[in-house]
Formats: structure tokens, sequence, C-alpha cells
């Protein structure tokens, strides 16, 4: 690897490290805009998503991409409907994760990103008929085994954890199928829903009950500004992911989870019991040995079994 190679190395890991430790303190923003309603929140957050990616698409010269695209779209119906649904469910995923911060349940949400690299290989072997590998396999039976001693034992299904992994891992699958640039991906899926946000925000300003008051400063602020907490991180993920391999973007997503996990335990005093810790401790366990599950550490103690189709 030559310097220039490195330094792009460096620059990519740092931008790829810096786009997860944001999402990971998101928390904290959004716990300033708790008074207001989840979906009050969610639609702002979508309409100033939009305006501020239009900026940093014009700001970048990417404008005639994001036509270009966009035409692309229009004109063919089916990634038309990809994109359509990619919008409906990481605007899914929004809801889940504000709802979930603003109702003191950032473990759970916490949860839900642990388990989100397994949903998205689970959906890419049913959807993309992809294969799975024997420790692959194993790392989803110990994650089963996660989730189920926390249902078990709480008498209750994390249906937050599991709406944000499987919101999102939908999300990611249909952006595979749709393959639409970071930027320009989410400036047109926002753009999509704008209008769904406008008049949900123009419907409870008339009859009285929106939060949003021009009166108040500091909520107008904080408003305006979940465009911009939205959209920095994914300009961080789009630097960092064009100049570091694949593997390290997937050891790399594991940050976030990890600090909502601390602020929710630290900082907002969200139980974790014991068997919290039995549970995360499985699922851990299973992102171990699923990142390592190519890795030539792993391969040598593969049984043969693996080298049949296991999804079949």
């Amino acid at each position: 690897m030559n310097e220039e190679q490195r330094k792009e190395q460096v620059t990519g890991v740092a931008a790829g490290a810096g786009a997860y430790m944001l999402w990971g303190f998101l928390p904290l923003y959004w716990k300033l805009v708790d008074h207001v309603p989840p979906g009050e929140v969610l639609a702002h957050r979508i309409i100033w998503s939009f305006a501020f990616m239009v900026l940093i698409l014009f700001l970048m010269k990417r404008m005639k991409k994001f036509v270009r695209e966009l035409k692309e779209i229009t004109s063919n119906r089916k990634k038309l409907i990809g994109i359509i649904f990619a919008s409906l469910f990481i605007s899914l995923n929004w809801f889940a994760y504000i709802w979930a911060v603003n109702n003191d349940h950032v473990v759970e949400a916490s949860l839900g990103y642990y388990i989100n690299p397994l949903v998205s290989v689970l959906l890419g072997i049913i959807v993309l008929k992809e294969r799975l590998s024997f420790w692959q396999l194993i790392s989803f039976l110990l994650a089963m085994v996660g989730v189920l001693n926390l249902t078990l034992h709480f008498g209750s299904f994390p249906w937050v954890a599991f709406s944000l992994a499987l919101s999102f891992g939908f999300y990611g699958l249909l952006k595979k199928l749709v393959k639409l640039g970071a930027l320009t991906g989410i400036a047109i899926e926002t753009m999509l829903i704008t209008p769904v946000a406008l008049i949900y925000v123009s419907i409870i300003g008339t009859n009285g009950t929106s939060a949003f008051q021009f009166s108040d400063m500091n909520t107008l602020l904080l408003l305006f500004g979940a465009g911009v907490v939205t959209a920095i991180p994914l300009l961080l993920f789009a630097t960092g992911a064009n100049r570091i391999s694949l593997s390290m973007i997937g050891f790399l997503q594991y940050i976030a989870p990890t600090i909502m996990l601390f602020l929710g335990i630290f900082l907002y005093d969200e139980p974790f019991s014991q068997v919290h810790l039995v549970s995360f401790t499985f699922i851990w366990t299973a992102l171990a040995i699923f990142s390592l599950a190519n890795t030539r550490l792993l391969a040598r103690f593969e049984p043969r079994l693996s080298k049949t189709k296991l999804n079949s």
C-alpha cells in the first residue's frame, strides 16, 4: 500500500467511524424534542432532510446526477415501486427510532441495530437466494436464543428492536435492488415522502394540535436541525464507504448501537438486568462469529457440512 492509498484508507475509516458515532449519539438530539409528538418530529425530519439534501447536492454540484437518476427511476416502474417502498420503510424506521428514544427504549433500540446485520443477511438468503455458511447459521441460532431469552423472561416480544431491524433491513434490501447513490438516494426518498409530511404538518397546524410554534425559537431550530443531523452522517458514510472495504464497514457499524446502549444504561438510567446481559452476550457472540464467518480463522474449523447449501 503506497502513501496515497494509506491516506485514503485513514480518511475512509475516520469518516465511517464519524458517521456511526454521530448515529450512536443521535438519541441525545431526539431527547431535546421529546415534548413534540414523534409523528410531528418525523414529518419535520423528512421535510428538512429533503431541503438540506438538495442544498448539499447543489453545493457539491451533483444536481445533474440527481435529476438523471430521478428520470431513470420514474421511467422504470419496478425501480419506482422499489424506491417508494424504500421511502416508506426508512420513514417507519425513523419514526420507530424517535418513538423509542422519547419513550425510554434506547437500550431496546440498540438491540435492534445489533440484530440488523443478521436480519439483512437473512433477507439476502430469502429474497436474493444468497448462501448461508455454517458459521452464519450458528450466529443466527445464537441471536435467536438471545431474543427468546428476553421474550420469555419479560413476557413480551421486543417489538421496538425488531421494528427497527426489519424496517432498516428491508430498506437496505430495496436500496440494493434499486441501486441508487447514497446522497441522491436519500434525496429522492425524502422527496417522495415530503408531500405526505407537508400535508400532515398542515393538518395538525390547522386544527391547533401542532407543537411547532414560531414563538418557540429553541423547538423551531431543533426541528429545522433534524435535516442537518440526518444528512451529515450520511455524507460521512458516503465518504467512508468509497474508500474502505465492506468488511471494515461491517466492523464499524457496531459503534452506533454500542454508544446507544451506554447512553440508555448510564445516562438515561434504563433497566439493564442480568437477563439483558445474558441476552446481549448471546447476540454479541453471534455478531462476533458473523463478522469472522468468512475469515480463515473460522474457515479451518468449519465442518464439511457447510460445503452443501445449508439454506436449501
